[in-house]
C-alpha cells in the first residue's frame, strides 16, 4: 500500500500542469508580499520613509512603547505622536504618519488630536493588551490569505485527474487487477490528500519565510487589537497575539485544503474527463461564496464552514465566540474532517463501481 501511495503521489506532483500552477501561485504570493512591503510608509520627526526604511522606522517607534498598554502610556503616545488639527483641518484620527500613531489616534484621539477621554478599560475592557510592532505581521497574514485562496484552485487542478484521468482504457486494467478496486482505489485517494497537504505546507513555509525576512520576529507576542486604523476596520475582534493569529490561519488553511481535496476526489471519480472535473470542482468550490447571503444571516454561519471560506479565515474568526472564548473557526475542523472521510470513502466506492469494459 505504501508503494502504491508513493507511486500515485509522484504521478500527481510530477505533472507539468500541476508544477506550473503551483509555481504561479508561489510567484503571485511573493508579488503580494513584495508589493505590500514596498508600499509601506512612515514618517516621524521630519523623517519620511517608504519600503524597508518605513518598516525600520515603525519598529523603532513601536519599541519605545512596547509592553502592556496602560493609560499613562496612552497619554505619552498622544503627546509624542498624535498629529494636531485645527477646526478647519482634517480629522486627526485619520491623519496617518506611522503605524503606532495611527493605532493610538484611532482609539484615544478626538478629531483635533487631543485625548478623547477614553481609557484603556473603556476601549478594551479588562483585557490585557500587549503592544509592539504588529503592522508587518498583520499585513503578512492578509497577503498569505490571498495566496491560500489561489492555492485552493491549484489543488482542484492537481487532483482532477486522480480518477478521471484513468478512464478511457487504463481503468479497465486497474479494476481488473487483484487490488484495483480496493488498495489501488484507496491509494489514489490517500495520495491526493497527501498532495494537497504537501502543497499547503510548502505554501506556508514560503510565506512565513518571506514574512520573517521582510519583517523580522518582532511583535509575534503582541495583540492584533492595537493595529493601525486601516487594519482594524472589520478585522478580527479577539485579543489574539500575532503568533496565535497566524497559527489559526495556518490551521484553517490545512483544514480548507483537505476539504477542497475531498470535493475534488469525489468529482474526479464521478466525471469521465479531467477538464469536466476541474470545471465542476471549481463551481462547487466557489458558488457558496457567490451566493447573496448577508453575513448577519444564520445561513452564512453554515456556508462559512465550507472550504472556500476556511481559506479566507477572517470570516470564520469574526463570526462570534463559543464557550471558553474559542472562536467560531474551531467548527471548521470537524467539518473538514467529515468532508475528508466522506470524500475518501465516496471516491473509492464510485471508482470501484465502474464496470470493466
Amino acid at each position: 500500500m505504501r508503494k502504491l501511495i508513493g507511486y500515485e503521489l509522484r504521478k500527481l506532483l510530477g505533472k507539468r500542469l500541476t508544477q506550473m500552477a503551483f509555481l504561479a501561485v508561489l510567484l503571485l504570493s511573493a508579488l503580494f508580499s513584495i508589493s505590500t512591503y514596498q508600499n509601506k510608509y512612515a514618517s516621524y520627526g521630519g523623517i519620511q520613509a517608504s519600503g524597508g526604511e518605513a518598516v525600520a522606522l515603525d519598529k523603532e517607534i513601536a519599541a519605545r512603547y512596547a509592553g502592556i498598554l496602560t493609560d499613562e502610556k496612552v497619554q505619552q503616545m498622544l503627546a509624542d505622536l498624535a498629529p494636531k488639527s485645527g477646526p478647519q483641518g482634517l480629522n486627526a484620527i485619520y491623519l496617518y504618519q506611522n503605524a503606532m500613531q495611527s493605532a493610538v489616534s484611532a482609539r484615544f484621539s478626538d478629531m483635533y488630536g487631543n485625548w478623547n477621554g477614553l481609557r484603556v478599560a473603556d476601549v478594551f475592557g479588562e483585557e490585557e493588551i500587549r503592544i509592539g510592532y504588529v503592522d508587518g505581521w498583520i499585513c503578512a497574514s492578509r497577503d498569505m490569505q490571498k495566496g491560500f485562496l489561489f492555492l485552493s484552485f491549484v489543488i482542484l487542478i492537481m487532483l482532477a485527474p486522480v480518477y478521471s484521468g484513468e478512464y478511457g482504457g487504463v481503468d479497465s486494467l486497474i479494476l481488473a487487477s487483484r487490488y484495483g478496486r480496493t488498495k489501488c482505489a484507496g491509494a489514489k485517494a490517500l495520495a491526493g490528500i497527501l498532495a494537497a497537504l504537501l502543497a499547503t505546507a510548502a505554501m506556508v513555509a514560503c510565506n512565513m519565510g518571506a514574512a520573517f525576512l521582510l519583517y523580522g520576529s518582532e511583535g509575534l507576542d503582541c495583540s492584533i487589537l492595537f493595529a493601525r486604523l486601516i487594519l482594524t476596520e472589520g478585522y478580527i475582534p479577539y485579543n489574539l497575539t500575532c503568533g496565535a493569529l497566524l497559527g489559526y490561519q495556518i490551521l484553517l488553511s490545512f483544514a480548507g485544503a483537505v476539504g477542497t481535496a475531498a470535493v475534488a476526489l469525489v468529482l474526479s471519480a464521478a466525471c469521465r474527463n479531467p477538464m469536466i472535473t476541474i470545471v465542476a470542482s471549481a463551481a462547487v468550490h466557489i458558488v457558496p461564496a457567490l451566493l447573496p447571503v448577508p453575513e448577519s444571516s444564520p445561513l452564512f454561519r453554515l456556508l462559512a464552514l465550507l472550504p472556500v471560506y476556511q481559506m479566507q479565515f477572517e470570516s470564520l474568526m469574526s463570526l462570534g465566540q463559543l464557550r471558553g472564548g474559542l472562536p467560531y473557526a474551531v467548527w471548521a475542523l470537524p467539518v473538514s474532517a467529515g468532508l475528508l472521510a466522506v470524500g475518501y470513502g465516496a471516491s473509492r466506492r464510485i471508482f470501484a463501481s465502474h464496470e470493466v469494459s
